[in-house]
């Protein structure tokens, strides 16, 4: 049977395994109310698509590294997430999932290095995929079902997604307006205050300071919403910083990385 590259494979995902109608004809899916991969999750990727409704929930920051890509915070601290308890159930009623987290257990990817075609994948490991008497078919009579179609969709929007965020990085780097971020949070009672390292933002001050050629290319492209809206969601750092002292999932005082 053929297999996807396994190696660097992306966050959540164990394995890949290329979906087929004659491997997996008797396959399917069931709807699932907990991601246990998420207990222990903190960031996750989102796309600039996602921009406008993340940042009313969550903040919005960027990897560190030569390739940075966007993401979005749920905890502070490496292996909190403050949206999901530790079985992976969503504590809030109105809160947006970004769709990595949606996306999976499916993935497009190359099986050959050398092809330019996609396929569509999943991660065997998931409990919500499998040969199971329950749930919705992913084929009939050899051919996919209308769910597989819309697996497909969904994955092929998110990759024309991906393509357009990796093009606004590539933009924003030009720019030359990402810095190293830095968040002081002082809790009351507490002598040290917290201090959040280890991501990328936006500097207001260099963005003040684009040319005038520079300005009306962000404008024209769509890119400056999308900067205002990072912005804007940083804010809700101190909101996650709260989440995590009520539900008791504080470190001592120190320094310490949010991505």
């Amino acid at each position: 049977m053929a297999s996807a590259p396994q190696q660097s494979l992306p966050l959540f995902y164990n394995q890949l395994e290329p979906l087929s109608s004659q491997t997996h004809a008797d396959f399917r899916i069931r709807v699932r109310d907990k991601a246990p991969f998420l207990a222990k999750q903190h960031a996750v990727p989102v796309t600039v698509e996602e921009f406008p409704l993340v940042q009313r929930f969550l903040p919005i920051v960027f990897s560190v590294g030569d390739d940075p890509v966007p993401l979005a915070l749920m905890g502070l601290n490496e292996g909190v997430n403050t949206f999901f308890d530790d079985e992976g159930t969503l504590l809030e009623p109105n809160f947006y999932v970004p769709a990595y987290i949606r996306r999976y257990p499916y993935l497009l990817a190359r099986l050959r290095t050398d092809a330019d075609e996609l396929s569509l994948c999943f991660d065997p490991s998931s409990d919500t995929i499998g040969a199971f008497e329950d749930g919705d078919k992913l084929f009939e009579n050899g051919e996919p079902t209308e769910t597989t179609k819309n697996i497909l969709q969904f994955n092929e929007q998110f990759e024309q997604a991906g393509a357009r965020t990796a093009m606004f990085m590539k933009d924003l780097k030009e720019l030359n307006i990402l810095i190293d971020g830095e968040v002081t949070i002082q809790q009351e009672g507490n002598e040290q205050p917290f201090i959040y390292r280890g991501f990328m933002m936006i500097d207001e001050n260099k963005l003040n300071e684009l040319r005038g050629d520079q300005l009306r290319k962000i404008v024209q492209n769509g890119m400056l919403p999308l900067i205002y809206a990072h912005l804007f969601s940083l804010a809700l750092m101190r909101d996650i910083f709260g989440r995590q002292v009520r539900l008791g999932k504080m470190p001592q005082p120190q320094l310490v990385n949010p991505a």
